[in-house]
Parts: C-alpha cells; structure tokens; sequence
C-alpha cells in the first residue's frame, strides 16, 4: 500500500494522509528490525516529527551497519540525509546524498543511485540552487529508466524536473 497520494508542485514533499500514516506509525511500534525502523523514519518524517524521524534514523543506520547489507547500509543513510534536509541540515544532507549516490553508482545499484539523486536534487532546489537540482532529477530519471523503475517513481522524478525548470526559468527573469 502506497502512503504518498502525490507530490506538492512546489516544495516536492510528499502529499499523504496523515492519519493513515499514524495508523500505521501505530501498528509498526517499536519494532526494531532494519525495514520497520526505515519505514518508522519515513512515516515520522512526513508527519513532520522531525526530531523523533532523527533518532530513529540514527539507529536505523546503526542496525544497518551492524546487520545489514551494504545495499541496507546506504538506503538508511540515504533517509537519514532526508530528515537531515527537513531539519534544514543541507550541506549535510547533500554531502551524505553525494557520498551514497556515488557508492552506489559504483556498485551498479541504480535503484539505490537514483534515489540519493532524486533526493541530492531536493536538497539543492530547497536551497534554491535549480540547476543543480535539474541535473540531479536528470540523473535520477536516466538511472530509474535503466532500473526498470515504477510509473509513479518516473512520475515523481519527471514533475521534479519540472518543478526546477520551472524554477530556474522563473528565477532568470526576475534577475
């Protein structure tokens, strides 16, 4: 079950139901395996609990590191730059994404590469940087297509691209 009813064209957040995404918060608890505290990080995210998304995002990384794969590894780091964004760490957060993306680029994981673009171009459009941001989108839509991603995964990566062209157009005129 998808929790994300789509994405605000402006701030490309995702647009769920928040009490859907509480209900489920509820049923998880505290359980500690590696796939329940990555989708606990997600659901505290986007219920803006920022905070609590850290902490947990914190131990995810550890259980990750300590039992997981490497593949494991760099999807909680990749969350854990995602609530480092919301809290408005972006050097952080897009240093973390750069280091992850490039890893696994490395790897020939495109999947886990197009998701720390995806998410190294919303860093960089939230700081205003649209160029930027543009290419990362680019980036991540190229890699998703070779993955054999999902319509809703290109979807999201295709309104991004807009958003920043939008943006970056926008921004041009006004200067």
């Amino acid at each position: 079950m998808s929790y994300i009813h789509g994405y605000d064209p402006h701030t490309l957040r995702e647009q769920v139901d928040p009490r859907q995404c509480q209900e489920r918060l509820d049923e998880i608890g505290n359980q500690r395996s590696l796939p329940a505290l990555l989708e606990r990080v997600w659901l505290l995210k986007v219920l803006d609990r920022a905070d609590e998304a850290l902490v947990v995002s914190e131990q995810s990384v550890r259980v990750a590191r300590m039992a997981g794969t490497r593949k494991d590894l760099l999807r909680a780091r990749i969350l854990h730059a995602t609530v480092m964004q919301v809290r408005g760490a972006y050097t952080a957060a897009e240093q973390e994404l750069t280091t992850c993306a490039e890893e696994a680029e490395g790897q020939g994981w495109s999947g886990i590469a197009a998701f720390a673009y995806q998410h190294r171009g919303k860093v960089a459009y939230d700081v205003g940087d649209y160029e930027s941001a543009r290419k990362d989108f680019k980036r991540a839509l190229f890699l998703r297509q070779n993955a054999g991603a999902t319509e809703d995964q290109l979807e999201s990566t295709l309104l991004a691209i807009d958003a920043a062209e939008r943006r970056r157009a926008a921004a041009a005129v006004a200067s």
